[in-house]
């Protein structure tokens, strides 16, 4: 049996050329990038270019980019390390209800630390209500944290002008680009950004490694303490395997965006309209144009998604309920709650995100079964629905 991954928002298979670039500093290229030695200096020559090919992606200074272990750390750090390195400043935080965990868990662990944090609704589309955060933005504001676009939905949030908002009110913008990085142009010093998350395994690169763009002048405590690795403010090793294939993703992703994304949003596009076409009671969750090329989250009547996902999971077709970081959750998406989805809808809803060797063949297979799926899925549901009316007669 063939199989189909639709799951790339969750996470992407590894790059043939990514991997070709990582294997001599998992072989030969072994140093400690702190040594000072010839195998030091080639470890470190590899850091030091994955440093350059980011920053030259993201249209920033090398020494503005920081390495980590993933987008999770990045987003921890930013927020905690500038929230306390700029208490002196204000203690109020804002960022919306639809964020990822790693930053919605961290704004309440910032809470509970005497900071106050504002959660900005978004619309029925996902967008993040602008109205809301100018009312909100105040003197005591010192940040601003919102994802660039959405894991579960796809919807892409207006950057530059939650940027010009920020540099108005002198607040420091920090936004989660996980899913963006390769998909959308991103430059954060002509867009303004002060502070940016990315991670390697979004990007067909390897997982645990990820960055945190800080901008020059923008104060931020240390995440690590110890040694002098990241320009002192991350202590610790560094991954340089890992490090080398983050630096070559994002310029891979970078280098073919215009490429990609146009095929994907080709491909998108024409899913959802077949879907549409030869399954009644579907509804299409976030922006329905201002979305990532490669996201599709349906909701699907009378339809429980995990089901879905389970059945679509037997014939070769590997799909999402939602955020993986959430999947063992037993309650409704977050996101699609905050964007105002019925509970039922919510419970049906699927997500299909797409990776960028996807097929036109592939996704007519996906349909073909999708619409055997919920065919049976709502007779077992009608079903169950006619027999509860019985018992109460």
């Amino acid at each position: 049996m063939n199989k189909i991954y639709l799951d790339n928002a969750s996470t992407t298979p590894l790059s043939s050329e990514v991997l070709n670039e990582m294997m001599p500093y998992l072989t030969s290229d072994f140093g400690n990038p702190n040594s000072l030695h010839s195998f030091g200096r080639q470890a470190k020559a590899g850091v030091d270019l994955a440093r350059e090919r980011i920053a030259k992606a993201l249209g920033c200074d090398a020494n503005e980019i920081y390495f980590t272990s993933g987008a999770t750390e990045s987003n921890n750090w930013a927020l905690n390390g500038i929230a306390k390195a700029n208490r002196h400043k204000g203690n109020h935080i804002i960022t919306s209800k639809i964020e990822h965990p790693s930053i919605l868990e961290t704004c309440k662990k910032l809470e509970r630390e005497g900071f106050r944090v504002t959660y900005l609704d978004v619309d029925e589309t996902g967008l993040v209500r602008i109205d809301q955060l100018l009312h909100y933005v105040n003197a005591d504001t010192i940040l601003i944290s919102i994802m660039a676009a959405n894991n579960e939905v796809g919807t892409i949030q207006n950057l530059q002008a939650i940027a010009s908002i920020a540099k108005e009110k002198n607040v420091i913008f920090h936004t989660d680009a996980t899913q963006a990085v390769g998909a959308i142009n991103l430059n954060v010093h002509e867009m303004g950004i002060d502070a940016m998350s990315i991670s390697g395994h979004k990007l067909n690169g390897p997982k645990g490694v990820g960055a945190l763009y800080v901008h020059n002048g923008v104060v931020i405590s240390p995440f690590m303490n110890g040694g002098e690795q990241e320009f002192g403010l991350r202590a610790g090793t560094s991954n340089v395997p890992a490090i080398v294939g983050l630096g070559k993703a994002v310029e891979i992703a970078t280098r073919d965006i215009i490429v990609n994304s146009k095929k994907l949003r080709g491909l998108r596009d024409y899913f959802i309209a077949q879907v549409g076409k030869y399954i009644p009671m579907t509804h299409l969750n976030g922006h329905p144009v201002q979305r990532l090329p490669n996201n599709v989250n349906l909701s699907f009547g009378m339809v429980e998604g995990e089901s879905l996902m389970y059945m679509l999971d037997l014939a070769g077709i590997a799909v999402s309920t939602g955020s993986a970081c959430s999947s063992g959750s037993i309650e409704n998406s977050h996101v699609l709650t905050a964007m105002g989805v019925s509970p039922d809808l919510a419970q049906g809803a699927v997500r299909f995100s797409f990776g960028k060797n996807i097929t036109k063949e592939e996704l007519d297979f996906v349909v073909e079964k999708l619409i055997e799926c919920v065919e049976k899925l709502r007779k077992i549901s009608a079903m169950s629905k006619s027999q509860v009316g019985k018992e109460d007669e």
